[in-house]
């Protein structure tokens, strides 16, 4: 006679011991403020989008920006970094309207590879006319001939779309490393 037995068999839970904080599972981190999808993630991409087109409408109101290749390179940059938080910005606002939650692996890595794309490219195009303007300004003593206080301007606000990219950046990173 053949006596059927259950192939899964209840297992007790361990005792409670001083460690079991230690391996206790691992909680998810829920909505924090400047992730995707959240309103502190939409005024950060608002932030960029504002600094980045503040610092594009500067420098293309100078005559002679396109005579020097960092503030080329700064036009490219912010311009691209216009884009790239505008379109985020309308993602987060169209999550927020609709109440999704943009926890997607595949969403964060892409806002993350993005981040760190545009970012960078901000950060160096920055450096870059901050160099020129700083050699234009005090090396050559030519800003009575150049719009020195425009390439300070646009520079300035360039590091300031930076400094709001960078925790989107850390966030999503943080986000999609803790998975």
């Amino acid at each position: 006679m053949n006596v059927s037995r259950p192939s899964v068999h209840p297992v007790e839970a361990p005792p409670l011991t001083d460690g079991a904080a230690h391996n206790a599972p691992r909680v998810r981190m829920k909505d924090v403020h400047g992730m995707p999808g959240t309103l502190g993630g939409l005024a950060l991409r608002l932030l960029q989008f504002i600094f980045a087109a503040v610092s594009l409408c500067v420098m293309a109101t100078t005559s002679d920006f396109p005579s020097v290749t960092a503030f080329k390179y700064l036009v490219a940059a912010v311009s691209l970094q216009c884009l790239w938080s505008f379109l985020l910005a309308v993602v987060d606002a169209y999550a927020l309207l609709v109440r999704r939650s943009l926890r997607n692996c595949t969403i964060v890595g892409l806002f993350t590879v993005g981040d760190a794309i545009t970012s960078t490219l901000t950060f160096s195009s920055a450096c870059s006319s901050a160099g020129i303007t700083v050699l234009i300004g005090n090396d050559l003593d030519k800003c009575g001939v150049n719009h020195c206080v425009q390439f300070e301007s646009a520079t300035a606000m360039a590091f300031l779309s930076w400094f709001a990219v960078s925790p989107s950046f850390l966030l999503n990173f943080w986000s999609l490393a803790s998975r």
